[in-house]
């Protein structure tokens, strides 16, 4: 695969070789250094800004190539718009960056402003956005598929006043990138070379950065009398399993909070089998576990201060002889009935029972979910928004504060009784779909009858962590949504 950039940090200096970016508003003012480039350069810099007619919009360039009176190869300006960078524009715009050195072997990005110094804060969001930018999944590749030329990863040195305090502000950014990637190469893999196993192992591997991290099998899940997550599996040939990532980070004793993913490895919808044409996107019908995988790489990596529960279902839902019917009862592990009418609405069965496995093995202090659950949650938000459904307005108004602070936003939508009515059966305690009107928030009342009295929060990701829009920190089919905006979440409201 693509390696990732190496970063370094240095103060403000002019290189003299190479390739430099600087960042330019507007006003068209370059920062000190600029303007000792543009003076070396006799001008240049100026005069071609000016044949361009470049105006400095945000996340736009312009390249110089070899410019005269100076050694460099390349000058690139970097437009930053006029109005103040919220955090999310630091991340695009070092997505931008990548984009314009990409395939370089070095490049000296010039955090240098004409109106006041780049805090270190805003210089390490700005590498988190490269780092994301360069991923690149082309492990498949071969030569006769025309595999991307191999080159040295790009040594990146990012020039900034502050260079000491963005060094350590990137220590805790680049594992926070890291788990938003893992997630991104989970997403990716295709489902038969990650099936539940191997899933479960990517999680088991948590335990070299302190994780503990706990298998359970089938025999195990049996045990545990999770029948509706057993009744998805059990038209594959591949086993099921839930891993449990535990990071103890907090104070003894104190409640956990936990984050919950849905991780159906392939679906073809099952006996209620999906249209063949799309169907190879469901690979990415993990996307929700995925989130969690990379978060708790995340949290575990930068020794978060809080004791937390990442858990994962993990099954593949196939049509055989052996598989689940439309028209079935199973019994959850909490103790209610489910009549399944679509054996295409599935991740709601595993769900229920990792949630009620959770809520009663640790109770935690809040249970967050997440899952590419519902087709319907694209008719509503389209690929800019995760629907949000909870019992809890403070949670809700906490992740939509991450949300606008990382760019992974959300949107909440209703809960009621008259929504819940629509998933009444005549033959059992629930039916596992109230039909099409009202997709998402039917399959998010499903899921509130297994969380009780808990705090309490779905997220359907299904619009945003597959096949969602390409855009400056992302050219890839799987986003890696939900690591960021966890990370914040936690860092902003949970940490001691």
């Amino acid at each position: 695969m693509t390696q990732s950039p190496v970063f370094n940090f240095h103060p403000l200096t002019a290189p003299k070789k190479g390739n430099a970016v600087l960042l330019i508003g507007k006003d068209l003012e370059l920062g000190s250094i600029g303007r000792t480039l543009d003076e070396a350069s006799d001008g240049a810099v100026g005069r071609a800004i000016k044949a361009a007619d470049f105006k400095g919009e945000l996340n736009k360039t312009l390249v110089l190539l070899a410019p005269s009176g100076s050694e460099l190869d390349r000058i690139i300006l970097l437009g930053i718009g006029d109005d103040e960078l919220s955090e999310t524009d630091w991340l695009h715009l070092g997505g931008a960056a990548m984009a314009a050195v990409k395939g370089f072997e070095k490049a000296s990005l010039i955090l240098d402003l004409a109106k006041g110094d780049v805090s270190a804060a805003s210089a390490s969001l700005f590498t988190m956005g490269m780092k994301l930018r360069a991923y690149d999944f082309d492990k498949y590749k071969t030569e006769k598929g025309k595999k991307p030329e191999e080159k040295p990863a790009l040594s990146a040195v990012i020039q900034v006043a502050e260079y000491e305090a963005a060094q350590e502000a990137w220590q805790r950014d680049a594992v926070v990138s890291d788990g938003t990637l893992l997630a991104r190469d989970l997403v990716n893999e295709p489902a038969n070379v990650l099936g539940p196993e191997e899933f479960a192992a990517k999680a088991k591997a948590l335990e070299e950065l302190g994780a503990e991290v706990e298998i359970l099998e089938q025999a195990e899940l049996e045990a545990q009398d999770m029948w509706a997550l057993l009744g998805v599996a059990q038209g594959s040939v591949r086993g099921p399993r839930v891993a449990v990532i535990k990071w103890n980070g907090g104070k003894e004793g104190d409640a956990p909070i936990a984050f919950i993913g849905k991780g159906v490895v392939f679906d073809t919808g099952g006996i209620s089998i999906k249209p063949a044409g799309g169907m190879e996107d469901m690979k990415g019908d993990m996307g929700g576990a995925a989130a969690v995988t990379g978060l708790m790489h995340a949290l575990v990596a930068r020794k978060a201060k809080v004791n937390v529960i990442g858990a994962i279902g993990l099954v593949e839902n196939m049509p055989d002889g052996n598989a689940q019917r439309p028209g079935d009862i199973v019994t959850s592990k909490s103790g209610q009935t489910i009549e399944v009418i679509n054996t295409d609405a599935e991740g709601r069965l595993v769900l229920a029972d990792v949630l009620t496995y959770i809520k009663e093995t640790y109770e935690p202090r809040f249970m967050i979910d997440l899952a590419t659950l519902t087709g319907a949650v694209l008719v509503a938000l389209g690929n800019q928004n995760a629907g949000i459904f909870s019992n809890s307005d403070e949670m809700c108004a906490q992740l939509s504060s991450a949300g606008e602070a990382t760019g992974e936003t959300v949107w909440r939508l209703p809960l009621s009784k008259e929504y819940d009515k629509m998933i009444d059966s005549t033959f059992a305690d629930m039916k596992n779909t109230g039909g099409r009107w009202a997709g998402s928030i039917t399959a998010a009342q499903f899921l509130k009858r297994f969380v009780g009295e808990t705090d309490w929060v779905h997220i359907d990701v299904a619009g945003t962590a597959m096949g969602s829009p390409k855009n400056e920190i992302n050219q890839s089919w799987a986003s890696g949504y939900g690591v960021r905006l966890l990370d914040r979440l936690v860092a902003d409201n949970y940490e001691a």
